[in-house]
């Protein structure tokens, strides 16, 4: 089981294929995703990876997250997940993951808070047909109707579908097709809608209901840092440039 990773709703598009059929897709900007802690079975009695993304001030932070985030050398972040993972799913403190934590054609499932539409009636919130239009119905076209019985059990059931706030809570769209991926500009798009309002923090997860794809990387997708690059490259020119050593006899 790998982590999943934050990402933030940036809108919707679509993308043609090469048969000319346009796909509508929501894109996920990925940045600044970092792993600021992990849960050992030993210590904590479960395996998971703490997530962090996006940027906070320092001093709005709390003390006790400012010194995990000190621990783990990277900057506070606004959002912390902690994910579930299997043993063979750890990834270091420190580690920042990319886009290619997940592959072109693979599933996921996406949670986000869902925009918020107020108090609604049973026709919008639960999707009732409402009363009969005619025939002596009087100023009740879009109630709800009977919420009960008689006498005998007299009482409204638990978790009735009755008028109340609609909106904001946290929804998961599943099997959600990974159509393309933007490494250089940290941009996932997936097919189909993503819950919440462009700006969105959303989680995105392998799919539980389908096999994970065959090339997703294990334990996760890192990106590599830039000073690593730039330390590789600087001694790889030292090395070219360093005369050859010569062979004594």
């Amino acid at each position: 089981m790998r982590s999943g990773i934050i990402a933030q709703k940036v809108g919707m598009t679509r993308l043609f294929t090469p048969e000319g059929n346009h796909v509508p897709v929501t894109v996920l900007k990925v940045d600044s995703c970092e792993v600021v802690g992990v849960r050992s079975a030993d210590k904590d009695g479960y395996v998971a990876l703490q997530v962090g993304a996006g940027k906070a001030k320092e001093k709005n932070t709390a003390k006790p997250q400012r010194v995990q985030f000190a621990k783990a050398n990277v900057a506070p972040k606004k959002k912390v997940v902690e994910f579930r993972v299997s043993d063979d799913c750890v990834v270091p403190v420190g580690s920042e993951f990319g886009v290619n934590h997940f592959v072109k054609g693979q599933f996921v499932d996406v949670t986000g808070t869902s925009i918020g539409k107020g108090y609604a009636g049973v026709m919008k919130r639960w999707n009732f047909g409402g009363d009969q239009a005619s025939h002596g119905v009087s100023l009740t076209h879009r109630s709800g109707g009977s919420t009960g019985q008689c006498q005998d059990p007299g009482k409204v059931f638990k978790n009735k579908k009755m008028p109340g706030h609609l909106g904001a809570e946290k929804v998961t769209v599943q099997n959600l097709e990974v159509i393309e991926l933007d490494e250089t500009k940290g941009l996932i798009m997936v097919k189909g809608a993503v819950p919440g309002f462009d700006g969105n923090v959303v989680i995105v997860k392998d799919a539980v209901k389908r096999a994970l794809h065959k090339d997703a990387p294990i334990p996760a997708g890192l990106k590599v840092k830039a000073e690593a690059v730039a330390v590789e490259t600087v001694a790889e020119e030292v090395a070219q440039e360093a005369p050859a050593e010569e062979v004594k006899e």
